[in-house]
């Protein structure tokens, strides 16, 4: 039998965090058989070994087997990836953008215990304001920006399309549309590049009674306003980001040359403010990003680009590094 020299013959990640989305991450990448280790790191270390023997006791039902267990920063040396989730969490009524005092200390110190493991592999951040805080991280750690990526618009745009599937009736796996820029409040819909299966949204609308042009804002709003909507019924989000992250950990550990819109590092690809990290897609592989995917623009998205890395520019000029 042939075999591929370029087969990952171990996928070992490190979770850094076991609050509720690390840990619904962790559930997540156990019930997908994502990895083959899984290594997990929290200040309180009680709990990581609590969260590691509860997770154990379900491997009999597991599609795979797999290592779990409470970790120190050293276990990263040898990891695929390390995805961070530590931070404290958003309060109701809070932007994300207010988060950022609290938790870019806390990025810091994180990324550089990580770093001195010698972690050559590929960092994810799930930390809110992610944009932000993987900008953070991407300086903190001296690694290429292909290495360092968050989670971005990645879940805004799985909301963005299973509220287009719920609309038209048609498959929330068929629904081709993204939300770019901030993720946050200064986030907006790419409708001109959204498609139902091969055929342009715009299309759609003109020949289904189910949709019309002016539930387009609707949908906007509704995603936008999304987890604000979840941490006033229960306080805080974690299913959907924690899927979304396994996502993207398969695109990497599985070289798929996956497109995902995540927080990427912006060296001029699209015509916008430079060096910062935004809510753009991009090519995921076992490199980590491959290449940023050009979108056509019209006029109006492009201003709510510029817009969007304005804002977080501006967040940034703010900071001292």
């Amino acid at each position: 039998m042939v075999t591929n020299s370029n087969t990952k013959t171990k996928s070992k990640v490190v979770i850094v965090g076991t609050g509720m989305v690390g840990m619904s991450y962790a559930f997540s990448l156990i019930n997908q058989g994502t990895v083959k280790e899984l290594v997990l790191i929290d200040i309180d270390k009680e709990r990581a070994e609590g969260e590691a023997m509860d997770l154990n006791h379900g491997l009999s039902y597991a599609p795979r087997k797999m290592k779990i267990y409470a970790g120190e920063y050293s276990d990263c040396k040898d990891a695929d990836i390390v995805v961070i989730t530590a931070g404290v969490p958003q309060k109701e009524g809070e932007s994300r953008i207010d988060l950022l005092n609290r938790n870019a200390t806390i990025m810091k110190i994180v990324v550089g215990q990580v770093m001195k493991s010698k972690f050559r592999g590929i960092i994810l951040v799930a930390s809110n304001p992610v944009d932000i805080l993987t900008y953070v991280a991407w300086r903190a750690s001296g690694l290429p920006p292909s290495k360092v990526i968050g989670s971005g618009t990645s879940l805004d745009t799985a909301r963005l399309r299973f509220e287009i599937a719920q609309k038209i009736n048609i498959s929330v796996k068929n629904i081709h549309a993204y939300i770019m820029g901030e993720h946050g409040d200064s986030e907006f819909v790419c409708w001109s590049q959204a498609y139902v299966g091969a055929k342009p949204l715009v299309d759609v609308i003109e020949s289904m009674k189910e949709i019309e042009f002016k539930h387009l804002e609707e949908i906007h709003n509704s995603v936008k306003n999304a987890a604000y909507e979840i941490i006033k019924r229960k306080k805080a989000t974690y299913y959907g980001i924690g899927m979304t992250l396994v996502s993207i950990t398969s695109a990497i550990l599985n070289d798929e040359n996956r497109i995902i819109p995540i927080s990427v590092y912006n060296d001029g690809t699209y015509d916008t403010v430079k060096d910062l990290y935004i809510g753009l897609p991009a090519v995921i592989n076992a490199e980590g990003v491959n290449y940023v995917m050009k979108l056509k623009l019209n006029n109006k998205e492009q201003e709510q680009l510029n817009h969007s890395a304005s804002i977080l520019k501006g967040v940034l000029d703010q900071m001292e590094f």
